[in-house]
């Protein structure tokens, strides 16, 4: 069943083999480890960059203090949002911001407007600091600053009644939600809480 070798000259070509077969194990070995210790790399890095993505997601929004609107002629006009800072956030800059207007008549996106002037916004919103130290950024969570879109420009003036869905997605890609519902009545007042 075993065969023994005898002869000196035999044996040492065995071993020889034998040798070779082990450092070529060996080398493929230290390829394959190389080869995961690579993929282990770019997948955790991978990783993290999405965990840091999905966090800033969740915690970088912003918060709808209060909503109010500008009656005209019993319409409202103008709708003013005012928002802060989420608990927990980053700086938000408002415009580089979005904001989904689905309205009693129409659907659309609001992008940041560069004008000053509000009477030319058409689907776009304007924002102006009520308190803190920048017009679009939301550096603290003390920091206010007023959201405002002109329904006129964006479809029609609201009645009494209308509903308009807003949702304001941040350079994050965090979105808030807010309904805001005109009143029944709109008569004989400047401005309504929506």
């Amino acid at each position: 069943m075993f065969e023994f070798i005898t002869d000196e000259d035999e044996r040492g070509q065995v071993g020889i083999g034998t040798l070779i077969v082990f450092i070529a194990m060996v080398l493929v070995a230290a390829i394959a480890a190389g080869v995961l210790i690579n993929t282990a790399g770019f997948l955790q890095s991978k990783g993290s960059a999405t965990g840091e993505e999905a966090s800033a997601q969740v915690s970088n929004r912003i918060n709808i203090v209060s909503a109010y609107g500008n009656v005209n002629s019993e319409e409202v006009d103008y709708v003013n949002l005012t928002v802060r800072q989420a608990a927990g956030a980053d700086n938000i800059n408002l415009s580089k911001s979005t904001i989904q207007w689905i309205g009693p008549d129409k659907a659309t996106t609001l992008t940041h407007a560069n004008a000053a002037d509000t009477t030319t916004l058409g689907e776009e919103f304007n924002t102006t600091l009520i308190k803190g130290n920048n017009d679009n950024v939301l550096v603290q969570q003390s920091d206010r600053i007023k959201v405002i879109m002109y329904a006129g420009g964006i479809s029609s003036k609201l009645g009494a009644g209308d509903e308009v869905q807003l949702t304001v997605t941040t350079q994050y890609g965090s979105k808030t939600t807010y309904w805001a519902n005109v009143p029944e009545s709109l008569k004989d007042k400047n401005a309504v809480t929506l």
